[in-house]
């Protein structure tokens, strides 16, 4: 009995030091993994204290990683105390309102705005129209015009250390809206400031300030007003001569926004035709909303060098949604930024062709009619597509206007007008005419000019011609065409000046 308790006492003994030995062999992987538990847990009994709506989100995550790899921002350092206590202080916005129980349980709804849905007003340019005269072009939230009253007061600030007056002098804004209803979320808004009196005159400089006022709409409660820096004249800057001398050019053509993908070929016709009609008295002045790729660069290059030509780059405009690539906003911009600069103003598209008849000149027509203020130029529609059989397999190495001579005569339809002004009296201006002039509109020029429209041309990057015709009238989608060179017949002088005002540089232009 004793020799099986001492036996028994041996192996446990034994299994203790088996099992000792074993702890000691792995002492660091067991205490890695003790440590281990012991933050899990930890981290277990930390998130029991949490509030229920606390969660980590895989955004969340990515949050924080492009924060950690986001470089780190230059140190900014406190201001002074002086100046700290000088800095108004914001208030907290007030909480939002929640609904209330009333007397006689009427049950008290709250409704608490949040941001904005479209500019108070957006700045494309502003321009002195005289002395005492300033006008501001730009958009501004079409709701807010059509449903609202909003106002508008100038303000001129002189530069107090150079100014003869330091008295800044106030007026109220006049606004127009020029696009006849076409906005979409923006319209576009001309604000015209008439002072009481000639502002600048010492031409020490000076700031013209706007402030544009919602008057209550959008949110009655509250009248909310933009102050607005629209222009800054620096001491010595302002022509005053410019306002009664003779402009620089006769005519200056004020172009649309052009967008999408043009064809470089009919852009180069269009300028050369047009500069050939006009003469060297003249300007153009296109605005780049997109459609001057790399190939139309190319065609406007050489009559940019010229001096005939200013390209503007107006592609942030897209930004804001108004009508047609905010179409009136341009030009109306073009026509204050180039008051003094021109006689007589143009304004139509890069698809469409001033013409004159034989025996007349731009010059006398226009004479003819310079006692208005405006007049508007009649459409000959021609086909896009209609071609002459006789132009067949030599078609490509012909002008669009040249070969494309098949003329719409359908009858009772309304075809749009196009026009021009004398800039001097012109307060604001539209795409087919202006409704803001002071002055006569002759509408009956058919007999002395027109213009000739070559519809969806300027966009289509391929061969015009379709269908060949060997006929002098045809019929083509139920619309009756004749055939008509006018044209035609001026391509080969018009070549020929291109020739010779810019040499052969443009002679491979494609489609």
């Amino acid at each position: 009995m004793a020799e099986k308790k001492k036996e028994k006492t041996d192996k446990d003994r034994t299994s203790w030091k088996i099992l000792a030995g074993l702890a000691g062999s792995c002492a660091a992987e067991l205490k890695l993994f003790i440590s281990s538990l012991l933050v899990l847990c930890t981290v277990a009994t930390f998130l029991q204290f949490l509030p229920p709506r606390f969660s980590v989100s895989t955004s969340d995550l990515h949050l924080c990683i492009s924060k950690i790899s986001t470089p780190i921002a230059p140190l900014t350092y406190p201001l002074p105390p002086a100046a700290a206590a000088s800095l108004p202080t914001i208030p907290p916005p007030p909480p939002p309102t929640q609904e209330r129980l009333l007397e006689g349980g009427i049950v008290k709804r709250s409704f608490n705005p949040y941001g904005t849905a479209a500019y108070n007003f957006i700045t494309m340019g502003a321009y002195r129209g005289g002395v005492s005269t300033f006008a501001v072009v730009g958009l501004a939230s079409k709701p807010l015009h059509v449903y609202g009253k909003p106002t508008y007061q100038c303000e001129w600030i002189p530069h107090r250390d150079n100014s003869t007056s330091d008295r800044p002098i106030s007026a109220a804004g006049h606004r127009i809206l020029p696009d006849w209803g076409y906005g979409r979320v923006y319209t576009v808004v001309v604000i015209n400031c008439t002072f009481p009196e000639p502002v600048n005159l010492d031409n020490s400089g000076g700031n013209l300030v706007l402030r544009a006022s919602t008057s209550g709409a959008g949110d009655r409660d509250f009248n909310l007003t933009d102050t607005i820096g629209t222009l800054t004249e620096q001491p010595g800057e302002v022509d005053f001569d410019l306002f009664t001398s003779p402009p620089k050019y006769d005519y200056l053509y004020c172009g649309s926004s052009l967008y999408g993908s043009l064809s470089p070929q009919r852009v180069r016709e269009w300028l050369a035709y047009h500069i050939r009609l006009f003469g060297t008295r003249s300007h153009f002045v296109i605005h780049d909303a997109g459609g001057v790729h790399p190939d139309v660069l190319e065609v406007l290059k050489p009559w940019m060098e010229l001096g005939y030509v200013t390209l503007q780059d107006i592609r942030e405009q897209e930004r804001f949604d108004g009508y047609y690539h905010n179409q009136f906003m341009v030009v109306n911009d073009c026509l204050h930024r180039y008051k003094f600069m021109a006689k007589w103003m143009f304004f139509f598209d890069v698809d469409e062709f001033i013409y004159v008849p034989p025996k007349n000149t731009l010059r006398s027509v226009l004479d003819s009619l310079s006692g208005y203020t405006q007049f508007t130029i009649e459409q000959m529609t021609m086909s896009s597509k209609l071609c002459l059989s006789d132009d067949y397999g030599k078609n490509y190495r012909k002008w669009g206007f040249e070969k494309l001579v098949y003329r719409d005569v359908k009858r009772g339809v309304r075809r749009d007008r196009k026009y021009a002004v004398q800039p001097r009296a012109a307060y604001a201006t539209g795409v087919h005419m202006s409704q803001n002039i002071a002055g006569k509109t002759s509408h009956k020029t058919e007999l002395q000019i027109k213009y000739f429209h070559y519809h969806g041309t300027i966009a289509q990057r391929r061969e015009p011609c379709r269908i060949f015709v060997n006929r002098t009238e045809t019929t083509e989608d139920n619309t009756p065409y004749v055939k008509d060179t006018t044209m035609r017949d001026i391509a080969g002088a018009v070549k020929l000046f291109e020739l010779k005002m810019i040499g052969p540089r443009l002679q491979k232009t494609r489609q």
